[in-house]
């Protein structure tokens, strides 16, 4: 059952498999007294990473989600809604929400290339960087009113 209580962010990436992933799941994890997050793709790729998984599960965050489109969302009204990648932003449609709209972006590790480890450290960095960023971003425009 879901908390009417709780504020709802949405995380919107291109192809829902990394980095709104991440962001969805670091909030529920770390925030889920006061929100509710969900992510969403443009372009869903039709699954997440598994090594966005593997980052997640390192900070001991277990995280299942499927890769999905924001159409999925029309009908839901967001307090928040992230774009976490500059191609989203672009094509994020003008319907969501009613709540704030932020832009963050972050590379995507998908992208990356080298050794194995070299793509985890590059899912690990990013992971990182929504951690330390996200949480922090939630709570400041969460407090704020649509169009301050």
């Amino acid at each position: 059952m879901v908390d009417l209580n709780k504020r709802k962010a949405l995380f919107l990436c291109t192809g829902n498999s990394c980095r709104s992933q991440m962001a969805e799941a670091i909030v529920n994890n770390r925030m889920e007294g006061e929100w509710l997050a969900y992510s969403a793709g443009t372009k869903p790729a039709g699954y997440v990473h598994p090594k966005a998984i593997e980052a997640l599960a390192e900070i001991n965050i277990k995280h299942e989600g499927i890769s999905k489109h924001v159409d999925d969302f029309r009908e839901v009204e967001f307090d928040l809604v992230v774009t976490v990648c500059d191609s989203a932003a672009e094509e994020c449609p003008v319907w969501l929400g009613g709540g704030i709209r932020v832009h963050k972006s972050y590379p995507d590790p998908a992208k990356a290339v080298g050794s194995e480890e070299e793509i985890m450290d590059a899912f690990r960095g990013v992971r990182d960087d929504i951690l330390d960023e996200i949480p922090q971003l939630v709570t400041e425009f969460g407090t704020k009113n649509p169009g301050e």
